[in-house]
This record gives C-alpha cells, structure tokens and sequence, in this order.
C-alpha cells in the first residue's frame, strides 16, 4: 500500500490547451514509451469548449463538484453529468464538445489504454464510522476527497490518493467523508 500526498501530484495544461488538470497517478504504457496505461486526475473546468483527444484510450469521468456538464458526442449521443457522483464512459478518440449548466466544476477522470486493461471508476460516500473494505485487484485507486478516511488507526491525508497492487485492505471513514475509487484489471498477457 502507497498514500500520496497532494504534494506530489502533477499540475499541467490539457492536451488541447484548453485547461488545467491535476495528475493524481500515472502508470507508463510498457510498449509505449511517451503513453501512459492508467491515468487518474482531477479537471477544473471554468468554460465549455472541446476535449482532448486520446486515440486507444477508455475514458471515465465523474462530477466532483458543480452544477454539471453537457457532452456532445460526435456520435450524436449526448451524455448529461449533473449529479456528484455520475460517471459517463466513452472513447477518447471521440470528438467531444463540453457545455456548462452553470458555472465552473471539477471533475475526476479514469483514462486507460485499450490495449492495457479496463477498469470502473464510482464514487464513495460511506456515512460516519462506516468500514470501506477496497478488494484486491491488479490497480486499485482511491483519491480521498473529502472527509476523514483511517487505515489500520493511522489518518490519511486530506486530498491523498491511496495506491494499491494485488492487496485488499480495510478502511474506516467519518466526517462526511467522499472518494473515489477506481479498480483496474491488466488484460491477459
């Protein structure tokens, strides 16, 4: 088991430029030396505008916080997020336009490589003193947004992302806490 702090997450520009997004986790692609396999982040969008392409990429994304969002797909489907914990799926090499129902939001994001693996991206919101038992998988990710969340009696960090590989683990949550947790299978070899 690794906890990162929000100290060690990654700043950066969108792809497209239109934004800025939090790295929480990056997993290098192994045949892919400048892709990545996984990657989870946190997106402030303050404008609607289009998305970044990810050409071999499975996306997820979830309603952190704010009124919502409209995607126009090119497919002509329009996913709608206007509730905290919505997930929508699709495809990154889809063209996207993103119009806001209100003003700005944030929003967490499961990228995976197709080719990779596949994975679920959900929202946690157990009430107080609730166990959160995270089973074992290849990748499991959680970013602790809010609230208090204990392992073994020791304290996470406020905004963390606890990793874990292959291992199960048991946690207790209080104080209204929120996260999200992210389950990632590597494809057969």
């Amino acid at each position: 088991m690794r906890v990162l702090t929000p100290q060690s997450f990654l700043d950066m520009p969108w792809a497209n430029g239109g934004g800025r997004t939090r790295e929480l986790f990056r997993l290098p692609h192994p045949q892919r030396r400048d892709a990545f396999a996984v990657r989870m982040s946190i997106a402030e969008v303050a404008e609607g505008g289009p998305f970044s392409h990810f050409a071999g990429v499975d996306r997820q994304l979830g309603l952190l916080e704010g009124e919502g969002m409209e995607l126009s797909l090119a497919d002509g489907r329009r996913l709608t997020l206007d509730a905290p914990g919505q997930v929508v799926a699709f495809t990154g090499e889809i063209g996207i336009q993103c119009r806001l129902l209100g003003g700005a939001l944030r929003d967490c994001n499961l990228m995976l490589a197709r080719d990779w693996g596949r994975g679920d991206l959900e929202r946690l919101s157990p009430a107080d003193g609730d166990a959160v038992w995270l089973a074992a998988a290849d990748l499991v990710l959680l970013y602790l947004q809010r609230g208090e969340w204990n392992c073994g009696g020791e304290a996470l960090p406020d905004g963390g992302l606890l990793l874990l590989e292959n291992e199960a683990v048991a946690l207790s949550a209080s104080g209204g806490a929120v996260g999200w947790l992210a389950i990632v299978h590597r494809l057969p070899a």
